[in-house]
């Protein structure tokens, strides 16, 4: 009697313990995934409130709007900027898509599988060198073609220009999203690809008409969380721009992005309280950008499924 009351208490022990335990690892799981809920709300508000000093003595248009940047004279036109981020990121996306594309549809649907297991490290390799080594090579190789491409074309330039930081960017995005790719392709099922030629289809037909159409959310994917990637890039593109506070009229005109702005001035203008505040606006900018570009991918992604 006394050995079953025993069990009987053991069991019930047992119970009470496993009740606790899913009870505090269901509480854990629901602060962290509440936290990284909100963390984008978080920033955005921190963000906003160290910006409202400037936005309370100026326009919200004639910040965004005009190309005058003079803060000694309390003038913050962010529109140089602003452009400059854009133009200097689609052109980064522009040269490392079609690379990534045909390279990805290589490696996964064409090449054998242990040249795959070699590019697997290098590619690995290229995504974890550090920016500012991108940056020096930026200066070292890049800078000096892209002058001397300049003088074919009879136009003066250092070379620190809108292109050259367009080239360098795709360099160090092309990793990223070239393993997003490689693992989207390797996901499709061989038995499509299988019917395709049984259909009489060529393996570039089927790739052309078949498997891309089939992988084009998780490209649109790839390509979104690249854009969103290189507009923070920051060390790296910082060095080879020029850094000239002026909306460029040319692939081979310095420009100035926002990353390399804050990067350049914050630490220094503290003591200034506007300026400060114009740089947390600056933030805020390029977080509601690539929020925007994350957004518009998104859009694409679903369109594109109902369509499919």
């Amino acid at each position: 009697m006394d050995i079953r009351r025993l069990i009987r208490i053991d069991r019930k022990n047992f119970r009470i313990g496993r009740v606790l335990r899913n009870s505090l690892h269901f509480t854990w799981m629901q602060i962290t995934f509440t936290l990284i809920a909100i963390l984008p709300f978080i920033l955005l508000l921190g963000l906003m409130y160290k910006s409202y000093f400037l936005l309370e003595s100026h326009s919200v248009t004639s910040i965004l709007l005009s190309p005058n940047w003079k803060p000694l004279r309390g003038e913050f036109g962010f529109l140089p900027f602003i452009i400059s981020s854009i133009w200097i990121t689609v052109f980064a996306l522009l040269i490392a898509a079609p690379i990534c594309l045909l390279s990805a549809i290589h490696l996964a649907l064409y090449a054998d599988r242990w040249v795959l297991r070699i590019m697997h490290p290098v590619i690995d390799i290229l995504s974890g060198i550090p920016s500012v080594i991108f940056g020096v090579w930026g200066i070292v190789a890049i800078v000096p073609l892209v002058a001397a491409a300049a003088a074919v074309f009879n136009i003066q330039s250092s070379g620190y220009s809108l292109l050259t930081g367009a080239i360098v960017l795709a360099f160090m995005i092309i990793p990223f999203i070239l393993n997003l790719l490689i693992e989207i392709f390797r996901n499709i099922p061989t038995s499509l690809m299988e019917a395709c030629l049984s259909l009489g289809f060529t393996r570039w037909e089927a790739i052309k008409y078949v498997i891309i159409r089939k992988a084009a959310p998780g490209i649109i994917s790839a390509f979104g969380l690249g854009l969103s990637r290189a507009f923070g890039e920051t060390i790296a593109v910082l060095m080879v721009v020029g850094n000239v506070a002026k909306i460029p009229t040319g692939i081979f005109q310095p420009a100035y992005p926002i990353p390399a702005l804050i990067a350049n001035n914050y630490g220094e203008m503290l003591s200034i309280p506007l300026y400060d505040s114009a740089l947390m606006l600056a933030a805020l900018l390029l977080f509601i950008l690539v929020t925007f570009f994350n957004l518009g991918s998104r859009f694409l992604i679903i369109n594109w499924e109902k369509k499919i």
